[in-house]
């Protein structure tokens, strides 16, 4: 079904893979809307209930966009910078898409992590690294800036690690971007994909409403006033509360046993 991507289901958890290993899986305009769309498969699939990004190989997980065709984007963004084109763009969907997901999204770093492919693994809700992969944003050393990956990695990097990722251009390790918040947690390369394994199938035994519906305030939330976040929190409160699964899941916990979680 797809060229640039791979897509399985195994155990309630998607795994989408790049798959362009000869170009360092870079993002192409083709990767970009086979992602889109095993974004939505993933997303309407009740028996999905954890989605996991990767690369394949070990070279890289993602190593940005693809400079091939990049002076005739420039000079079609000139035009369109200020127009609804700019929100019809490829790279605009997919950096937006992920609040959207409704499932959590859990990056598989056994590869280098660069430029949009560093922003790509920032938009995941959770990055799982081995402990030999660099992370970095270069554009600055050929003239450019890392402008919209800018916007996920902000939400993640205080100003000052940020900035200093965006002016030198240079490579950090996986422990190094764990420390400043990129990466959720770094692991032993060969240890790589049973944490991500242990982790996608502890989140998957969790409610998929539960989950969803928390993922979906979380992003509701950001930038709002406290008494906003505070009213809109208490509102979805009491709509969790009233689904089969919390109350399967009160009723598991009075009762000593696992919750049977169904979805609804």
């Amino acid at each position: 079904m797809y060229e640039a991507i791979l897509y399985e289901v195994a155990d309630r958890v998607a795994t989408i893979t790049l798959n362009r290993p000869d170009a360092r899986n870079a993002l192409s305009d083709q990767m970009i809307e086979e992602l889109l769309d095993a974004f939505g498969r993933a997303r309407a699939d009740d028996g999905v209930r954890v989605i996991v990004l990767t690369g394949s190989g070990d070279r890289a997980f993602c190593a940005g966009a693809d400079l091939g065709g990049l002076g005739a984007k420039q000079d079609a963004g000139r035009s369109v910078a200020d127009g609804d084109a700019v929100r019809a763009s490829a790279p605009y969907r997919l950096f937006t898409a992920f609040p959207a997901l409704g499932k959590p999204i859990i990056a598989r770093l056994a590869g280098h992590a660069v430029a949009g492919g560093l922003g790509l693994a920032a938009a995941c809700d959770l990055v799982i690294a081995a402990d030999d992969v660099k992370l970095g944003t270069p554009e600055v050393n050929v003239g450019l800036w890392p402008m919209m990956i800018m916007a996920i990695i902000n939400r993640n990097v205080a100003p000052k690690q940020a900035f200093k990722l965006y002016y030198t251009g240079a490579r950090i390790t996986a422990e190094q971007g764990r420390e400043i918040g990129l990466v959720t947690e770094v692991v032993p390369r060969a240890e790589l994909d049973a944490r991500v394994a242990e982790l996608a199938g502890t989140i998957a035994a969790k409610s998929p409403v539960g989950l969803r519906m928390g993922r979906e305030a979380f992003f509701a939330i950001e930038g709002r006033p406290l008494e906003d976040q505070v009213a809109h929190l208490l509102g979805e409160l009491v709509v969790l509360a009233g689904t089969e699964d919390a109350k399967e899941g009160i009723t598991a916990f009075l009762e000593g046993r696992e919750p049977d979680f169904q979805g609804r």
